[in-house]
């Protein structure tokens, strides 16, 4: 087989600049700054971040990069491209708060945002060549995993199109040449790491979507290129796959990405926002509820329904994220954190719970991921909801700069102040030459310690 070396993915992004990128894309890619910010905000307070330094430290990758949120993290100090990228390849997908695109059943943000923030700081770039750095990545990340997924045949998830987009990202900041950034690409592409996902639904662990070896990975293919190794062919340059290619600057699938308003799965938010709703609409409590019934999609149903023992397992559930919405009024950091899992009205109501396959809902799967609920009050009262679709999906009408910083503030409040939260805010919310480090030494100011 011929494989295509016209270097138009590596012509895309390293020509893609701030200037040329339409208008309703900068509104995109701000928002999914702010968005992914606020992951890494999470993600520096969860104990897989402080797995992520423990092994920085272990392997002795120190230098000058610095972390967002080191100041609370164990033992952290500044690192070099690689301890920065394992560091914040462990904390931008700990709590499973990103972006995620439907096609592809994963989180292309937090994929790659670990590398290309390490990078971004390293060379203390302005944030528009920042921002336009993540519309490349999203756009060339997307397109790699549909390949990924149609040539293996396996559902495989964020960590594997991570490497790629690391890749892309790394590569476009440090200024590879065309040549160096399709070897970067190669490498990243045959060493990506083949992540099960559906294993990681099944048994819940911080294996999840395995994000921070893909941005390993994708580090790594940069560094072997600089140091000579080299590498030949990546899946977008398959004459099977080139038209994925080919309306490059026309589909930006960055404009076709999902939001998460909760902690957890996206397959567990639809009922957990019909039974918010539900509780306000009707003015119960959960202590008057003696069973409830959720009707889900098949996928959604094989999540772990277990008791957790850990933030992890609380996360990749579809039992305890429902109940601690029922419960508690929200799905955030306060309500799926280490501390917050032995809540007994929270386990109790997990033990009221019961998930059935609606083969209607089932049929439009991953086109549509919807669900509905009914609640058994102890008067003997059932109350059934309408059909619910997560909300900050790309049609979400609601869906917008505003939606993405109320919900910045929202999951953020536990550990940073309305003062604070407006500095920051202010610095992501629009594009402007700001240098990096400038923008995560403004967060790390605003940062205040969380019981």
């Amino acid at each position: 087989m011929i494989f295509n070396q016209s270097f138009k993915i590596e012509r895309f992004i390293t020509g893609l600049s701030w200037d040329i990128i339409p208008a309703d894309v900068r509104e995109q890619v701000l928002m999914c700054a702010t968005d992914l910010f606020g992951a890494l905000i999470l993600g520096s307070y969860g104990e897989q971040c402080q797995a992520g330094v423990n092994i920085a430290n272990l392997c002795n990758l120190t230098g000058s990069i610095p972390i967002l949120g080191g100041s609370h993290i164990d033992n952290c100090a500044e690192y070099n491209l690689l301890g920065a990228s394992i560091i914040y390849g462990h904390q931008s997908n700990s709590f499973d708060i990103d972006d995620g695109n439907r096609q592809i059943c994963g989180h292309p943000g937090a994929s790659f945002i670990g590398g290309v923030l390490a990078a971004a700081l390293q060379n203390n770039i302005g944030y528009k060549h920042f921002l336009s750095t993540l519309v490349a990545c999203y756009e060339v990340t997307v397109r790699w995993a549909i390949a990924m997924q149609k040539h293996y045949g396996y559902l495989h998830s964020t960590g594997a199109y991570g490497s790629f987009g690391t890749a892309a990202g790394i590569g476009k900041i440090m200024n590879l040449s065309l040549q160096q950034l399709n070897n970067a690409l190669s490498i990243a592409d045959f060493h990506a790491p083949m992540t099960p996902v559906m294993r990681a639904v099944e048994y819940p662990s911080m294996n999840k979507d395995g994000v921070p070896f893909g941005s390993l990975t994708g580090c790594m293919a940069v560094l072997e290129t600089l140091c000579g190794s080299t590498g030949k062919t990546h899946l977008l340059e398959n004459p099977d796959f080139q038209y994925l290619t080919e309306d490059l600057g026309q589909r930006y699938y960055i404009k076709e990405l999902y939001f998460k308003p909760y902690t957890c799965c996206r397959w567990a938010h639809q009922p957990i926002r019909a039974c918010i709703d539900m509780k306000k609409r009707y003015g119960f409590e959960h202590t008057d509820i003696e069973a409830v019934t959720v009707h889900t999609f098949d996928s959604a149903s094989k999540l772990s329904k277990v008791k957790p023992k850990d933030t992890d397992e609380a996360q990749y559930n579809i039992a305890y994220p429902v109940a601690t919405a029922i419960v508690n009024g929200d799905v955030g950091f306060n309500q799926i954190r280490n501390k917050a899992l032995s809540d007994s009205s929270v386990l109790s109501m997990m033990d009221r719970l019961s998930f059935v396959v609606d083969p209607e809902l089932d049929s439009l799967f991953p086109a549509k991921r919807l669900a509905w609920v009914e609640i058994f009050l102890n008067d003997g009262t059932c109350i059934k909801s309408d059909i619910y679709e997560a909300e900050g999906e790309p049609d979400d009408v609601n869906l917008g700069p505003d939606w993405i910083h109320n919900k910045f503030k929202r999951i953020t409040g536990p550990m940073i102040n309305p003062e604070g939260q407006e500095r920051i805010l202010s610095c992501i919310s629009a594009a402007s030459d700001i240098k990096m480090n400038d923008i995560v030494r403004t967060v790390c100011d605003s940062l205040i310690p969380v019981i």
